[in-house]
């Protein structure tokens, strides 16, 4: 299905393609686009890193001794919150980013699985 691709690889690309729609709908749909776009690719960059810090977490856990990748898996768990609340804090603060945008931004890549999942489904259902 994937072929040698990796499929946080193939979520990442989902993702980006999504995110230049969105950003050209938003082109496109508002009359002043910048601190909207700006917030929203703020947010998905850091949805895209803190995925692939997700990734990179798992793989490493893997490796370890159970007792060890319970506590290394809590606290990667921990800094991907913590830095999913920094930048709220700064899409509130800033005047420059739209804090909807940012916060839509941090939900893409949940988007894009969540979707394709939706979509895989019912390819194969109606196949």
């Amino acid at each position: 299905m994937f072929g040698d691709e990796n499929i946080v690889t193939i979520i990442i690309k989902r993702t980006a393609v999504l995110g230049l729609i969105i950003i050209g709908i938003m082109l496109i749909g508002i009359k002043e686009p910048k601190p909207y776009i700006l917030g929203y690719i703020f947010g998905t960059s850091i949805s895209i890193l803190t995925f692939k810090l997700m990734e990179k977490s798992a793989e490493k856990a893997v490796t370890m001794k159970p007792s060890r990748a319970y506590g290394y898996s809590v606290r990667q768990y921990f800094i991907r919150y913590f830095i999913y609340a920094i930048v709220l804090i700064i899409g509130a603060l800033a005047d420059y980013l739209s804090f909807l945008t940012v916060a839509i931004g941090l939900l893409m890549v949940k988007m894009v699985i969540t979707s394709f999942a939706i979509i895989d489904y019912f390819k194969d259902k109606f196949q």
